[in-house]
């Protein structure tokens, strides 16, 4: 399989110019600038990507890359940082912008040369996303100014001969108009990418290696119905059906009808289900707690509790399964995540589980491959596209204490606005949207009666990646058919508010 090599250099885009990558159908990775020329080779990269990063490459404590890696004969994309970096490297001058007009943030009309190949096939103008400080001074020998703008005129520059570009700009943003399609280009037109990373291809090979690896051995998984996780069972009882045991804890604060879906779902593998069912467990656990903060350490330690009860009754394992995904090992700063994320998906790993190793078969996977590999692996749609649900589930979307009949309450409202968001088609354009029982009780009327019951707030975000979200301006019309179902059938609720917060200065949960 052909790869390409992301050498992160602190900027805080490195995923999602992976993630553009692999939507070209080209596998790739991040690793720190730091990885060693040998390591480099090793990987046989067919393209190396330097990512931006918040420091300038004329100090002496700033972030470089082995000078080696440009005697590699490997195509090398700059990117903001990563384009002074290799200016810096290759004889060039990066020096402080000596006046404003040199310093560009934000949206910039940019020109492009069309003959470069990272721009063939744009047109000549287009707008792009800037945040540099910095400005190359001098240009390297063999270097082609290939991009302007009004206050820089070397927006970027080219070396065909070697292949090596540098772009001032940030392609991967979607602020950067035509930016996938500059690194489409850098992959298939300097790269000369066949586009072979599939999910069908990944299915395959992790079957493989997770039948090499398991071999006989039993492994346990703790499944929390989440996306990650049902992929992650969905995988590993493909390759090795009852050598897996399964431990679902429905602690009770689920959506509706999700712990029944959950169960459902793999009812067609040979793998071992075990369906602990606890409500009653952790909402006594939960009685007269209002901080949220103390509600998800409740959850976190109760769900350990229970999870290592039914370990004990399994017995001796050989592997601890987890659905840890690629952004998770990204962020450890870590090759790899066994180590570091092995008290993050269970909450807590019981001290007396006797296994080999932990084995993260999605460790390589962004979410949105993730829930591609569950659709091939034949999961419902209904979890594959499952929304972003926190692990302690309604207990922090219930403000302030939590009873069964608040819990049933909520259910109940956020189940009518998901099924009526959804009759809109309104949810293929929504990333998150959710209720919210308030603490709130107001006075109101209903059938000529005075009542005083909750508020329920609703919720729904649009983003790409969950760093910054806008409220969603859902139609009045739907909102008004979602607030009159939910108060005609829906005890307890007498009135329905919209929060119009984006993120920042809000969060999109509440709690």
């Amino acid at each position: 399989m052909e790869k390409v090599l992301i050498l992160d250099f602190g900027g805080q885009y490195n995923q999602l110019i992976a993630r553009r990558v692999r939507e070209c159908n080209v596998y790739c990775e991040v690793h720190p600038y730091t990885m060693p020329i040998e390591a480099i080779k090793a990987y046989s990269p067919i393209g190396i990507i330097f990512t931006g990063g918040p420091g300038s490459v004329y100090e002496a404590d700033s972030p470089q890359v082995d000078p080696a890696v440009f005697e590699l004969g490997v195509p090398v994309l700059g990117i903001c940082y990563g384009c002074q970096l290799l200016a810096h490297n290759l004889g060039g001058q990066v020096t402080p912008a000596q006046d404003d007009s040199a310093r560009e943030y934000g949206k910039t009309e940019t020109y492009y040369n069309v003959s470069s190949p990272i721009f063939k096939g744009l047109p000549e103008k287009g707008v792009s996303w800037m945040s540099h400080g910095d400005y190359m001074a001098k240009v390297p020998a063999g270097f082609q100014l290939t991009a302007r703008s009004a206050a820089c005129p070397n927006v970027a520059i080219a070396d065909d001969t070697r292949r090596f570009y540098g772009v001032q700009f940030h392609p991967e943003v979607n602020h950067t108009e035509y930016g996938t399609q500059m690194i489409r280009n850098f992959l298939y037109e300097v790269c000369n990418a066949r586009g072979d990373w599939t999910m069908a291809d990944y299915k395959n090979t992790a079957i493989r290696q997770i039948r090499e690896k398991v071999g006989s051995g039993k492994v346990l998984l703790a499944l929390s119905g989440g996306v990650d996780s049902s992929v992650c069972a969905a995988l590993l009882a493909e390759a090795i059906g009852s050598q897996l045991t399964c431990v679902f804890v429905d602690h009770g604060l689920m959506r509706l009808n999700e712990g029944d879906e959950v169960e459902q779902a793999f009812s067609k593998w040979s793998m071992n289900f075990i369906r602990v069912n606890a409500e009653s467990r952790f909402l006594l656990k939960l009685a007269g707690e209002t901080e949220p903060e103390r509600k998800r350490k409740i959850i976190g330690e109760e769900f350990i509790r229970v999870f290592e009860e039914e370990a004990k009754k399994i017995g001796a394992v050989d592997y601890l399964a987890q659905g840890t995904i690629y952004p998770d090992v990204i962020e450890s700063g870590a090759g790899t995540a066994a180590v570091i994320k092995s008290h993050h998906n269970v909450g807590g790993l019981p001290d007396y589980v006797d296994f080999k190793e932990i084995i993260e078969p999605l460790n390589m996977l962004f979410k949105d491959e993730v829930r591609q590999l569950g659709r091939e692996l034949g999961l419902p749609e209904y979890l594959v596209s499952r929304q972003p649900f926190p692990g302690p589930g309604l207990a922090i979307r219930i403000i302030g204490d939590i009873t069964k009949e608040k819990a049933d309450t909520l259910r109940q409202a956020d189940f009518i606005f998901r099924e009526e968001i959804a009759k809109t088609e309104q949810d293929q354009c929504l990333s998150q949207y959710f209720a919210v029982l308030t603490n709130t009780r107001s006075v109101g009327v209903m059938g000529d009666g005075r009542t005083y019951d909750y508020t329920l707030a609703l919720r729904a975000v649009t983003t790409d990646d969950f760093m910054t979200a806008d409220w969603a301006r859902i139609p009045y019309e739907v909102l008004d058919r979602i607030s009159v179902r939910i108060v005609n059938e829906v005890r307890g609720i007498n009135r329905i508010v919209y929060d119009i917060t984006s993120k920042p200065p809000a969060t999109v949960e509440w709690e």
